[in-house]
């Protein structure tokens, strides 16, 4: 038996852990979202090391370089060696953690919208004043 140096895109990626199936995986590759050496790729597609991949996870984008290939699902560790990340990868990737930590949280902006639930029982006892009806007292 010959040792492997092709293997199908979808099954690179579910075995070098980027996605935690194989249906995930195919999934990102057919909404365009991984490249192989800068082309739109197809979950049949082959890698081999030394191609470059382009893939997005969630919001962030990472370009990793193959350095192995494996079609089983290993340990992270052993996932890990399949791949080097770029520095510029890395760097955007950093950076884009560091965004989100300084962003602030959008809800907590809104001075307007839908009501609590103990918001909406403050606004039931201040306009009926503890009356059960909307009729006008004489």
């Amino acid at each position: 038996m010959q040792p492997m140096d092709r293997l199908r895109i979808d099954k690179w990626l579910w075995a070098a852990r980027f996605y935690k199936t194989r249906a995930l995986a195919v999934e990102e590759i057919d909404k365009g979202r991984v490249q192989i050496n800068g082309l739109v790729a197809k979950p049949a597609r082959e890698v081999k090391p030394g191609d470059t991949v382009q893939l997005r996870q969630g919001s962030v984008q990472r370009t990793v370089v193959v350095r192995g290939i494996s079609a089983q699902r290993g340990p992270a560790s052993v996932a890990q060696a399949l791949y080097e990340e770029t520095p510029e990868s890395i760097a955007e990737r950093e950076r884009a953690a560091e965004q989100r930590r300084l962003a602030p949280e959008p809800a907590l902006t809104l001075t307007h919208g839908r009501p609590t639930k103990r918001d909406r029982r403050e606004l039931g006892k201040a306009r009926w004043n503890g009356r059960w009806s909307a009729s006008i007292d004489e």
